[in-house]
């Protein structure tokens, strides 16, 4: 059984700005830049004390991009933020040819992503938003569970060099990992360990793949859960390890079901060593607005919707 007690609920976004906050006061290279979403991206704490570090763009995200390349260039370390959508759909072509073609030192920040953006509605929920960047070559892909693991990954990434992708949310979501961590790039963690399927969850999905090893575990069923944090690089040995004792996965995130972290899973194992899979995602559709949780439930997000592609894979092995 895995611990599914909630202490306490914040918001990943606040995770974000309380780590560059914090690296605001231990790296002097650190720089960032806002598309006119400061209090919503939680980067007001950094301006307040950094303003000769803080640049208001506007809402101009592809002159942001083009200024995070040129500070880059310059050897600061930007930090770009906005939200999902406009950080990636909107100014996709500034992104390929300006950061990820050069292998620029840029971290792009991305804000309420997926559909627990919620009211918000479709035009905002952006769910490609992972296919998009894990395909361009050179680019980190990293999509945190909680508010302690948020933090700590902006922390880490400052002392990758190179593009980087971070995606989070807007939601207060409950807070399950240490506070101290370690976080490591490309290093999946081993929730739980167990013998009759892999679950495998990123971002806000870990925790409804919590409470659903739960609900499995009172059925009988012994569950292997991971956390993938980073979408690419993928973890290959952990899954493939994984994969090979339990002989059947699952995979949930709140994104597409194409393009997303499953896809991922799938060609792993496809030329390697090809397993079952049921995919928990968007099946191919937009989203409306509504309240976080009733659009995860409406989607097949849910818990249940875990715990039912559980019991499905595992009558394929």
């Amino acid at each position: 059984m895995v611990n599914t007690e909630v202490l306490e609920k914040k918001d990943t976004r606040s995770g974000f700005g309380a780590g560059l906050l914090e690296l605001g006061k231990t790296n002097p290279e650190v720089v960032a830049l806002c598309a006119d979403l400061t209090g919503s991206l939680k980067m007001d704490a950094f301006q307040k004390e950094f303003p000769n570090r803080f640049f208001q763009a506007g809402i101009a995200e592809a002159n942001m991009i083009g200024m995070a390349a040129g500070l880059a260039t310059g050897g600061k370390i930007p930090f770009t933020g906005t939200f999902a959508n406009f950080s990636t759909g909107r100014v996709y072509d500034q992104i390929r040819q300006s950061v990820a073609y050069s292998e620029k030192n840029v971290k792009i920040c991305a804000s309420h992503a997926g559909l627990t953006l919620g009211e918000d509605g479709a035009t905002h929920q952006i769910l490609e938003d992972i296919g998009l960047m894990k395909m361009l070559p050179n680019m980190v892909v990293i999509n945190p569970c909680d508010y302690n693991q948020t933090k700590a990954a902006t922390i880490a990434i400052a002392d990758h060099h190179g593009p980087v992708y971070l995606r989070f949310g807007r939601p207060k979501w409950p807070v399950f990992t240490a506070p101290d961590q370690k976080f490591e790039i490309g290093k999946a963690w081993t929730i739980q360990e167990g013998t009759d399927v892999t679950i495998v969850a990123t971002g806000h999905m870990v925790w409804k793949a919590m409470e659903a090893t739960n609900i499995l575990e009172q059925q009988g069923l012994s569950v292997e859960l991971i956390n993938i944090h980073t979408i690419k690089p993928l973890d290959d040995a952990a899954i493939l390890k994984s994969a090979a004792k339990t002989r059947c996965v699952v995979t949930a995130e709140e994104h597409q079901m194409h393009g997303g972290l499953g896809d991922s899973i799938c060609q792993l194992l496809a030329r390697n060593n090809p397993n079952p899979v049921e995919m928990v995602a968007v099946n191919d559709s937009f989203g409306e607005s509504g309240k976080p949780e009733q659009l995860l439930e409406k989607y097949g997000l849910g818990t249940d919707n875990i715990v039912n592609a559980v019991k499905k894979v595992i009558t394929r092995k």
